[in-house]
């Protein structure tokens, strides 16, 4: 920002003050009903958003940038500004305009940037969104963390300069930070198109991130997450952290564990494989990939998770069966397959619901939709105690419908509440006795003041008494001059007019006060309210987001179950030997979209007779088919 010149205006400075906290990122700035951009802000926005750029002259010598829009507006605008690749500061004001002496008080309420957004228009709801710290060890080795902090799922994990890349092209984060002095370094060795931040070499200190992990989570140790002997991952994820609270962040009490990657539980792909085999990304027109094939899930959750286990294929034989044996039983349980997809898709999506409580993202109408969702886990929790399949079984166990939540929700809040809780209309009538007594006292002003007119009237005896309101003098009673000789003792005069006298009554004071602060107390009430339940189903984040998980491999499960179905899929055998054996195999994706029939094939490979293929033929005859097909 320009220096301070000696007339700059009191809220300029306090912008500039503000703005050279946050110099690297675009500072909306709340004047008003508008969020504004000054200088080099204001350009950028202008050109981004596609609003208009003016210049507004303060009587110094040069004039200053100005961009804005309506606050309203900001959902609108502000993922085009993310979108775009910068960091966006929101100054709000921190006080009422009404109230304020002097300059209203103004601060940063939240730094929104590509990998901590938990905004739903910038998110996609079939895709997590990771934030991913780098830590450049020593001897080429590197500690990875990646976080969703729209879920709570956080990962820690470290190994050489080929397992980081790997991980990065199978999480795909939407913003990397890493030490200030290693950019060149990121860009030689990773070759990723992705938002990246860089942070001071002390925040990746092993003591410092140690620190940092264990305030947040309030443990003495580590070692409860299985991730001590991680030194290099604990450390990016230290630094996740506190970019985190860096960043505006101080409500993260969703993030509730570690969990630990280890290289030998998955089959790793570098970039080259992922992109070539399309199993989440197409090449071709139509995004044709595996992904698009067996995703039959019903919710966001299951969509992440199947994704998920896509590109981080199971090495374990035993879980492998596991999941193998679990499809194969709902494949042949139908009935119940579909009993428990539909209450499934009327969960709506829990996990991102669940972390936005702690944030105080939440709103009431999603507030009302996750009471919907609980409901709808008492069923599925049924379905699956009752089944004869013990992985079900244990899913079963894992969810928890919180009916104690669910019941205060239902009781207390509006059926049909708005999105925004500061319009009110959110909490029922029955719930609070002053909030209930306050609506009738402005809702029903009308049917008072006409009661209040014939009380007057006959105790008077003027009939052409009336009540009225302006914004001077209130609420007052008029009468004509011609009565004025009528007027009670009690009655004090407020306006003298052309032809007639305006006066109060103690009475009519009292309700004054009453109706005018009734609206203003209305809305605090219930924000109170609304936040007292909010904190109630805080407490329960842990039960929440261990549910939401069942739910996900729920959804996922059936999802592949029904994609089994539909392409007549066979169970493999899985083995520890060095062969392989196909027997009418079919590539899914190239037979889902190919509108003849796909001609089957056998393969049969080992390490002893049949080592090396060699597969000829014309072009576009299927070579290159079969070798994806294989894969």
């Amino acid at each position: 920002m320009a220096k301070a010149t000696g007339s700059e205006t009191p809220m300029m400075q306090q912008h500039r003050a503000i703005k050279q906290k946050y110099p690297d990122a675009i500072l909306l700035f709340r004047v008003g009903d508008f969020y504004e951009t000054f200088g080099q802000d204001a350009v950028l926005a202008s050109r981004i958003l596609g609003i208009t750029l003016t210049k507004r002259n303060n009587g110094a010598a040069a004039s200053a940038e100005l961009a804005g829009f309506p606050h309203h507006s900001l959902d609108t605008y502000l993922h085009k500004l993310v979108k775009a690749g910068h960091r966006v500061a929101i100054c709000d004001q921190l006080e009422d305009p009404k109230l304020a002496k002097g300059v209203v008080k103004r601060g940063v309420t939240d730094m929104v940037t590509p990998g901590t957004t938990v905004n739903d228009k910038l998110l996609e709801h079939h895709s997590n969104n990771f934030l991913a710290a780098i830590h450049f060890a020593e001897n080429e080795q590197f500690g990875l963390a990646f976080l969703d902090i729209s879920t709570g799922e956080f990962f820690i994990a470290e190994g050489d300069r080929e397992y980081a890349d790997k991980l990065l092209q199978s999480f795909k984060p939407a913003e990397v930070v890493f030490q200030r002095h290693q950019q060149k370094k990121f860009k030689e060795y990773f070759n990723n198109k992705v938002y990246t931040y860089t942070l001071d070499e002390w925040i990746f200190d092993a003591g410092y991130a140690t620190d940092t992990l264990l305030k947040h989570f309030q443990t003495h140790s580590l070692k409860g997450f299985g991730v001590d002997v991680l030194r290099n991952g604990l450390t990016a994820a230290g630094a996740i952290i506190h970019y985190l609270k860096d960043t505006e962040h101080p409500n993260l009490q969703h993030i509730v564990s570690l969990q630990r990657i280890d290289r030998d539980d998955f089959l790793w792909m570098d970039r080259f494989t992922i992109r070539n085999l399309e199993l989440v990304y197409g090449s071709h027109e139509g995004n044709h990939t595996l992904l698009s094939v067996l995703d039959n899930t019903v919710s966001p959750m299951g969509a992440r998770l199947l994704k998920r286990w896509i590109v981080f294929p199971l090495k374990d034989i035993q879980k492998i069966n596991e999941r193998l044996d679990t499809v194969e039983f709902l494949i042949r349980e139908m009935e119940l397959r579909n009993k428990l997809t539909h209450p499934i898709k009327q969960c709506g999506d829990i996990e991102r619901l669940v972390s936005k409580i702690p944030m105080k993202k939440i709103n009431p109408r999603e507030v009302m939709q996750l009471a919907r969702g609980l409901r709808q886990v008492e069923t599925i929790k049924q379905l699956c105690l009752s089944s004869s399949n013990e992985y079900l079984k244990r899913l079963g166990d894992a969810l928890n419908p919180c009916p104690y939540i669910a019941d205060k929700i239902f009781k207390e809040i509006n059926e049909n509440p708005p999105a925004i809780a500061a319009k009110g209309g959110v909490i029922n009538e029955g719930v609070h006795t002053e909030l209930d007594e306050l609506r009738q006292i402005a809702f029903s002003g009308k049917e008072y003041l006409t009661r209040l007119q014939v009380k007057e009237a006959e105790r008077t005896g003027i009939a052409s008494l009336k009540i009225g309101f302006n914004n001077v003098f209130g609420y007052y009673i008029e009468i004509s001059k011609a009565n004025l000789d009528r007027v009670p003792d009690d009655y004090e005069r407020r306006q003298t007019l052309a032809n007639a006298e305006r006066y109060t009554t103690p009475q009519l004071k009292e309700w004054e006060q009453k109706v005018l602060g009734a609206d203003d107390r209305i809305i605090k009430l219930e924000a109170e309210l609304f936040q007292g339940i909010r904190a109630q189903v805080c407490s329960e984040t842990r039960k929440l987001q261990s549910t939401a998980r069942a739910l996900a491999t729920l959804d996922a499960l059936a999802a592949l179950a029904e994609a089994a179905t539909r392409g007549n899929y066979t169970p493999p055998v899985i083995h520890d030997g060095d062969a392989i054996e196909i027997k009418n195999g079919r590539h899914p994706v190239v037979e889902a979209y190919m509108k003849e029939s796909f001609i089957p094939n056998d393969i049969v490979m080992n390490n002893s007779t049949d080592r090396l293929l060699i597969i000829t033929g014309a072009n576009m005859g299927g070579k290159s088919t079969i070798l994806r097909q294989i894969a």
